[in-house]
């Protein structure tokens, strides 16, 4: 009998900068479990061959001409979310900055993390495919310190009511448990070593997490964490 073979993870690469579209689709086709099946150096291009795609992952570039990698996250997010909300392609941003307002922007639009463009090679590799899981969140300490650096939850007293408050009260203890672990970078089987618990008992935690919060990923679940200050800096 023969072992059936997955099909690869696709791809799409949008940046302005042709040479650095080709060094990472060398790397990501050097891969047996990936493939490159789309570039795109512009938002508006990437709008015309990702809307209808049949791509997994994109790694999208913020600062390009014309429609910027943020506005095209926005647009994408919203209608996969309205045309196919059950296998919804996964953005991960490409910035140069290690601290970038805009990064923060674009994962609240929908994006699933964000990654350096200097980063190593299998640094971009293991983002691809752990987006891909569903699993973790993405470069856990450089997301981590995006956000400690840009969310800074107001005092008690001055903080504005979020439209998350009443959701954040639905959950559990042990969900709140759950979300300081994500917060911290953790996949579901270290969450459940450090909970001592079945993987399958955290992954049926995370589902309730998202369903409450009605957030489409893990790292929208830590966003909305440090800005409601479940989840403060240095934690």
């Amino acid at each position: 009998m023969t072992a059936e073979i997955s099909s690869p993870i696709r791809v799409a690469i949008i940046d302005d900068q042709q040479l650095l579209r080709a060094g990472f689709k060398m790397v990501i086709d050097s891969q047996p479990d990936l493939e490159v099946v789309v570039e795109a150096g512009d938002g508006d291009t990437a709008w015309d061959e990702l809307h209808d795609s049949d791509v997994d992952i994109v790694l999208m570039d913020i600062r390009m001409p014309g429609t910027d990698g943020l506005a095209v996250t926005a647009k994408l997010t919203e209608h996969w979310e309205k045309n196919r909300s059950e296998s919804s392609p996964k953005i991960i941003i490409l910035t140069t900055f290690d601290i970038d307002e805009y990064a923060l922007e674009a994962i609240r639009a929908g994006a699933s993390g964000f990654l350096l463009k200097d980063a190593p090679p299998e640094e971009m590799l293991n983002a691809i495919r752990v987006v891909h899981s569903g699993d973790a969140v993405i470069a856990p300490s450089t997301t981590k310190r995006l956000l400690e650096h840009l969310i800074t939850p107001q005092q008690a007293d001055d903080r504005t009511p979020s439209p998350q408050a009443e959701k954040l009260a639905q959950l559990t203890d042990r969900e709140r448990d759950v979300i300081l672990l994500i917060a911290r970078g953790m996949s579901n089987t270290e969450i459940a070593q450090e909970l001592f618990v079945a993987e399958a008992t955290v992954k049926t935690h995370v589902g309730r997490i998202l369903h409450k919060l009605d957030a489409r990923d893990r790292v929208q679940i830590v966003v909305t964490a440090y800005e409601n200050g479940l989840v403060t800096p240095g934690e």
